[in-house]
């Protein structure tokens, strides 16, 4: 299993980022599940209802975190809003969110219920570690649903496992690398937020997807995780 580490670049711009992760291991193939597809849907009505605008969307103090760490970091919020954002902008416009696979679902159901962003990467395609860190120059981009590459400026903060970025601008946009499939066995899900204003709902979060991996999914093995400024990085084969 690959470690996960956060850059001292990122601490030194945001000391109070912080990460809760959960890795589960020997998830079985099996057909979308009808009870994450109706949890799915309830989040999406719940919350459909509860913003009527994308202004609403954010207004919301998941949704502000996030678009002041952009701001801070020279990315305009509106053009490259957080996934989290994205989402709930979607419902607001009265969207919903497809049916993907179960993994895929399980996760939006969480990063929905709590409002945080959560990713969910294939840990079989890994290159690597998988860490947060300004881009560099021989990284390369595949952007989602692509075969291409595309380019990214060096210094950008992403998530990334060896030259292959995984995430652009931290939390906005996820590679074709990496994707889930109904095949996924191995999946590393990461829960990005700060000590202060998110960190409550990220630990929940880490809870609630920790115990769906185990009775939803069924994982052979599930490991939690904590990453911060004075934890900076997490062997995802010794779990806590």
């Amino acid at each position: 299993m690959p470690v996960f580490r956060v850059s001292r670049e990122l601490f030194a711009a945001f000391p109070e980022a912080c990460f809760g992760v959960v890795a589960a291991e020997g998830i079985p193939p099996r057909e979308p599940d009808p009870s994450l597809e109706s949890a799915l849907r309830a989040e999406c009505d719940k919350l459909r209802g509860l913003f009527k605008s994308v202004q609403d969307v954010r207004e919301h103090p998941g949704v502000a975190a996030w678009r002041d760490a952009f701001t801070r970091l020279g990315w305009n919020p509106n053009r490259f809003p957080s996934s989290i954002e994205a989402l709930l902008s979607r419902l607001a416009k009265g969207g919903g969110l497809p049916s993907i696979n179960n993994v895929v679902n399980g996760a939006n159901v969480v990063s929905l219920r709590h409002v945080v962003p959560i990713g969910a990467h294939d840990i079989d395609s890994f290159a690597g570690d998988v860490e947060i860190r300004p881009s560099r120059d021989d990284d390369t981009f595949t952007p989602f649903g692509s075969a291409g590459f595309e380019v990214v400026p060096p210094g950008e903060m992403v998530y990334v496992s060896g030259n292959q970025i995984r995430t652009r601008r931290w939390v906005w946009r996820q590679s074709e690398n990496g994707k889930i499939t109904a095949s996924s066995g191995r999946v590393f899900f990461p829960i990005d937020g700060f000590y202060g204003k998110t960190s409550d709902q990220v630990r929940a979060a880490r809870e609630d997807l920790a115990s769906l991996c185990k009775t939803v999914l069924e994982a052979a093995l599930v490991t939690e995780f904590w990453v911060d400024a004075g934890s900076p990085e997490a062997d995802l084969s010794v779990g806590v």
